[in-house]
């Protein structure tokens, strides 16, 4: 059967052109139409037999390629690479919480990785007998263990570790642990990590804001001070630093309270969502204009927070997720910070 007769395009479907051809192709290398080493239909090809652009199939090939489902032979073209490795990569992934950006950074692992591992995606709640029973029950049978290392205490505040816990993670052969989203400064320099530094990242991200900042008279950290899942305590560190050293008056609270006593001026930093829903509520009740009257600043950014022009400060999840599943795959170590940015919007 001709290869192009396995790719599906529907020209009414809102999903775009590019990712129906990768769709395709990739459903058909699952259930063994296409097999490993079948040259593809060209570029030309697709685009004349679909009516579609160029681009729009070069950018699903190229979406191909990068996650190591194809690859191109230059004078040749396009092939099935081989993604049946005789040993498939058996990786265990543990995330402290289900949230959007956790999901963001173990979507981007998976993506980069492709179809050359079996991920076993486990949520531990922050809760160290969690943690500590699946890393007993893995057996060490795993190729990696990647891991978010958050921790609850019984007053229901932020961990890095436990003594249980570091005992249990210094088990794992350094070569086969990746630490991710928050290093664990007891463990042994040899351990790979692909993290923020909480301090550092927001007393700088607020320095990079300084401009818009200094407009305000009060700055406001709504940081849950005892949280289901806390958030690090190295968050108060960094800001508390920023204020000291540019002589900001500001003020920690637990959350955004109902009533609110707002005031021109002020500068609102949230964490939770919780807290940055009611904030916003709130300014439209009092008819405040949010940039003008009261600053928001965001921490993590979503989707939704651009589409609202919430200003934040955040990491690239995406990236994160990416610098791991590279350094799993090229088998790299080493420790890789990740940029953590002020992103300027109308909030501010």
């Amino acid at each position: 059967m001709d290869l192009i007769n396995y790719i599906n395009i529907n020209k009414k479907s809102r999903v775009p052109m590019y990712q129906q051809i990768v769709d395709s192709i990739i459903n058909n290398i699952s259930n063994g139409n296409i097999r490993l080493n079948t040259k593809l239909p060209s570029i030309n090809m697709i685009s004349e037999d679909f009516y579609l652009s160029r681009d729009t199939v070069e950018k699903a090939y190229n979406i191909l390629k990068e996650r190591n489902i194809i690859e191109s032979i230059p004078r040749r073209g396009y092939y099935v690479a081989n993604i049946e490795p005789k040993h498939k990569l058996n990786i265990l992934f543990l995330v402290n919480k289900m949230s959007n950006y956790k999901m963001r950074i173990y979507n981007s692992f998976l993506n980069k990785v492709g179809l050359n591992s079996k991920i076993d995606l486990v949520i531990y709640h922050c809760d160290e007998f969690l943690f500590l029973n699946t890393l007993n029950n893995s057996k060490l049978v795993y190729d990696y263990y990647v891991i978010m290392p958050h921790f609850k205490t019984d007053k229901l505040q932020h961990a890095s570790f436990t003594n249980a816990v570091l005992d249990a993670i210094n088990k794992i052969p350094a070569n086969k642990l990746l630490l991710l989203d928050n290093k664990m400064p007891p463990l042994n320099d040899d351990i790979s990590a692909v993290y923020q530094e909480f301090d550092n990242d927001i007393y700088e991200a607020l320095i990079e804001g300084s401009k818009k900042i200094s407009k305000y008279k009060k700055l406001m950290l709504v940081y849950p001070e005892k949280s289901v899942y806390p958030y690090p305590r190295r968050i108060l560190y960094g800001f508390r630093k920023f204020c000291t050293e540019f002589q900001i008056d500001f003020e920690i609270l637990n959350e955004v309270c109902d009533d609110m006593v707002f005031k021109k001026g002020d500068l609102f930093i949230t964490i939770e969502e919780s807290d940055l829903v009611n904030l916003i509520d709130q300014t439209r009740e009092k008819e405040l204009i949010l940039g003008e009257d009261i600053g928001v600043i965001s921490y993590n950014d979503t989707p939704l927070k651009k589409l609202l022009g919430i200003a934040v400060m955040s990491t690239d999840f995406k990236i994160m997720g990416e610098t791991a599943a590279q350094m799993i795959l090229n088998s790299d170590r080493g420790r890789v910070k990740v940029p953590f940015n002020f992103i300027d919007r109308k909030s501010i």
